[in-house]
């Protein structure tokens, strides 16, 4: 995806290491994720080989001992500062948390703000690929792995700092809808944050530093862990493909399209304007009934979707980025793409251009008393507004929609995510301060 002011995959080579340790009155050498990259100028003397699958092979010294040199995935880096916040123009990471936390008894709107330059603080320097202070190690000799840390605000998080007035009306509750099956306790929260990286070790990396960071200001309501496919795991870039094997995301909106930003992040002049830049995340834990999915032939399992399982493209003909032809029929009239075929149904041509970014997870959370996965979509949208994205969509799935048999809503948050900060600023800082 186009940079959008924040995201950008390959920054690491040109920015090296802090040799101390940030934190007052902390004198022992930093344990930086990249003292390799802080040598490069050494190793480029000595010469790196490329291989063939495009890790670098050179050696270096650091601390006296020899490091080989980071691999690509290891390397690239998604800058921290920008006008929109990482993590969600950011391509599909490997590695992803979803997290949760409420303001602990006590807390108000100063220890949250204290909680959040925290959390700014660390999120820059692991972004970077720096050890914070008081570092656990989990991550050590690795590169910044294009790592994401992303923070949003749910509704009741106002009602507990004070600041009710400031609470954006499209942090309305979500409307029911009749395939929710949800658990409370694993919904909604004061405050969110996403993590996404290419590295399992350095994502979980950043969730223990963030949880350390909290300390007594918030306490841990529910964490959900995800994954994708690893970088160069397929022969070419393509889009996300699910535990039902189906190509997710084909139509997700295009940051060169000119209509990218109006539909994803809340434009400068917006309401409230403290939200300008930023955008609002729905979260839903989606399980499959893979069980009963897979005892469908893929020809049936096309037409529930409205595309073929092998290339994503639509029944109607073409390759994954070909228009549906909704108006095509068969030779018995019959349309080509079912009337309830979910692509059909979710098209922003059935649902007056709402349109919405799609940014999942899969999950594997072991298995059920009966045998069965429990397994699914951490599915993550984002938008401008939840009114004119999300819940349309979502309304017509829910009337319709052939997958529905298949799937089972079992957890859901909406959360107001606020535009980047700039050096020397926070997350958050305008709702705080403003």
């Amino acid at each position: 995806m186009a940079d959008h002011g924040n995201d950008t995959s390959a920054r690491a080579a040109g920015s090296g290491p802090r040799n101390g340790v940030s934190g007052e009155g902390s004198a022992a050498p930093a344990l930086s994720r990249r003292r390799l990259l802080g040598t490069a100028g050494a190793a480029g003397a000595a010469g790196l080989a490329v291989g063939a699958s495009g890790g670098v092979l050179g050696m270096t010294m650091a601390g006296g001992e020899a490091r080989a040199a980071l691999a690509t995935v290891g390397s690239t880096a998604a800058a921290f500062h920008g006008r929109h916040q990482s993590g969600i123009t950011t391509p599909l990471q490997a590695r992803g948390h979803l997290i949760a936390f409420d303001l602990a008894p006590g807390a108000g709107r100063k220890q949250a703000a204290a909680l959040l330059r925290r959390w700014s603080r660390t999120a820059e320097e692991l972004m970077a690929g720096r050890a914070p202070g008081d570092d656990t190690g989990v991550a050590l000799d690795a590169g910044p792995s294009s790592l994401t840390v992303t923070f949003g605000f749910g509704r009741t998080f106002f009602d507990r700092t004070g600041l009710e007035d400031r609470r954006p009306a499209a942090l309305e509750p979500l409307p029911d809808f009749s395939s929710d099956e949800l658990d409370r306790a694993r919904g909604d929260g004061d405050l969110w944050v996403q993590i996404g990286a290419n590295d399992a070790l350095v994502a979980f990396h950043a969730l223990r530093a963030l949880q350390k960071d909290a300390g007594g200001t918030a306490r841990l309501r529910w964490q959900m862990t995800g994954f994708n496919r690893s970088p160069g795991a397929t022969s070419r870039p393509m889009t996300a493909r699910n535990l039902m094997g189906q190509i997710d995301g084909t139509r997700n909106p295009r940051p060169e399209e000119k209509d990218f930003d109006e539909r994803i992040f809340v434009r400068p002049g917006g309401e409230p304007a403290w939200m300008a830049g930023g955008s609002y995340a729905v979260v839903r834990r989606i399980r499959m009934l893979l069980d009963d999915w897979e005892e469908v032939p893929v020809e049936r399992q096309e037409q529930v979707i409205g595309r073929r399982k092998s290339d994503g493209a639509p029944l109607s003909g073409g390759t994954e980025t070909t228009p549906m032809d909704l108006e095509k029929r068969d030779a018995g009239g019959r349309p080509v793409i079912p009337a309830n075929a979910h692509a059909r149904i979710a098209s922003p041509e059935t649902n007056g251009g709402a349109a919405m970014l799609r940014r999942p997870f899969s999950y594997h959370d072991g298995f059920r008393e009966d045998g069965s996965p429990d397994a699914g979509l951490l599915f993550v949208c984002w938008q401008a507004d939840p009114l004119k994205g999300f819940i349309p969509v979502q309304r017509k799935l829910d009337r319709g929609d052939a997958l529905s048999r298949f799937i089972r809503h079992e957890a859901s948050g909406l959360y107001a995510v606020p535009g980047g900060c700039e050096p020397g600023e926070y997350v958050g800082q305008r709702l705080f301060e403003g």
